[in-house]
């Protein structure tokens, strides 16, 4: 599920919060199913248990995990929802003008555009 491939270009507690959405988006981990505990996490991933920690925190904060006294942490329902809605939401707002700004630079049509299968090889609809 969540692997320890680690980059330098963000913390790591950050990378750690963002697989774990990733993986809630791709239906790996489930609503109402328990994240392993910070222990589990930190000797699987070969981190500080300081790190797993402040990347649970953080998913707590954003609402999509709550801490459940005795038990651990555990996805709330609707978060996977509430997820695809904020992750569209940035992507409109944040990436998709820079997409657009990039096919007006070079000089890309839809046509062109829908004819590819999203690698350049023109295996989409429209060929």
């Amino acid at each position: 599920m969540i692997t320890p491939d680690w980059t330098d270009d963000q913390p790591i507690y950050r990378q750690l919060r963002d697989k774990v959405v990733r993986a809630l988006l791709e239906g790996s981990l489930k609503e109402g199913e328990p994240l392993p505990s910070v222990r589990t996490m930190a000797l699987e991933l070969e981190i500080n248990p300081l790190t797993v920690s402040k990347a649970y925190q953080e998913l707590v904060a954003e609402g999509l995990v709550e801490k459940r006294r005795g038990l651990g942490m555990y996805i709330v329902e609707g978060a996977r929802e509430a997820l695809r809605e904020a992750e569209r939401r940035r992507f409109l707002e944040e990436e998709w003008p820079r997409v657009c700004e990039r096919i007006r630079a070079l000089g890309l049509d839809a046509k062109t555009l829908m004819g590819t299968d999203g690698n350049g090889t023109g295996t989409g609809q429209g060929t």
